[in-house]
């Protein structure tokens, strides 16, 4: 049924970029979006953006959260220290070279909107307290994912959040093994799929 169906084979992770190093390479609308989408996720994630002019809606952005912006041309010394870089220019030439430097330092890169030079994609996100949902279209179509987030945002209650303190709440309670504690954990939960 599923043989000539393609595969998604990303592997979804959250990253936790307030303990990372993040360059955004461009200073352009890709890069004030990139950048919007991070820190709507992560609001703590430590950026350096890099390019030799930005957007004033960027420039905003920067000092509303206190990110670093370096008003120069890209150059490989701003790799030092970084382990997450998104290249945004609009200069293919120069987002190929930040792509190929971050290769040769095993630095996770994403080329915007050039899924062969990506090590990863920014997906949609739904964010409700502590309950986040990551959503890939594996590159093939953002739109889709925002659609998707829209959905789940929709169907999602707003009180979630409150159920998953009070499950770690009893969580924290439970005695026995690990398999004791996963089995009452599920039969605890299971009403949230129940119809």
């Amino acid at each position: 049924m599923y043989k000539n169906m393609e595969q998604n084979e990303l592997y979804p992770i959250f990253l936790k970029v307030n303990q990372l190093e993040v360059l955004i390479v461009g200073g352009g609308f890709v890069a004030l979006e990139k950048c919007s989408f991070l820190l709507k996720s992560s609001p703590n994630a430590n950026v350096t953006l890099v390019s030799p002019f930005f957007r004033e809606e960027t420039k905003e952005l920067v000092e509303k959260f206190q990110l670093k912006m370096i008003q120069d041309s890209y150059k490989k010394s701003y790799l030092e220290n970084k382990q997450l870089v998104i290249a945004t220019t609009d200069n293919l030439d120069v987002n190929i070279q930040v792509y190929q430097d971050c290769k040769a330092k095993n630095i996770l890169v994403n080329v915007a909107d050039n899924p062969p030079f990506c090590d990863f994609y920014m997906g949609g996100i739904v964010t409700k307290g502590n309950v986040k949902i990551a959503i890939s279209t594996n590159g093939k179509s953002p739109t889709t994912a925002k659609r998707l987030r829209q959905f789940f945002e929709e169907v999602i209650p707003d009180n979630i959040d409150d159920f998953v303190k009070n499950i770690n709440d009893y969580r924290k309670t439970l005695k026995g093994n690990f398999e004791e504690k996963v089995d009452k954990l599920n039969e605890f939960t299971k009403s949230l799929i129940e119809k």
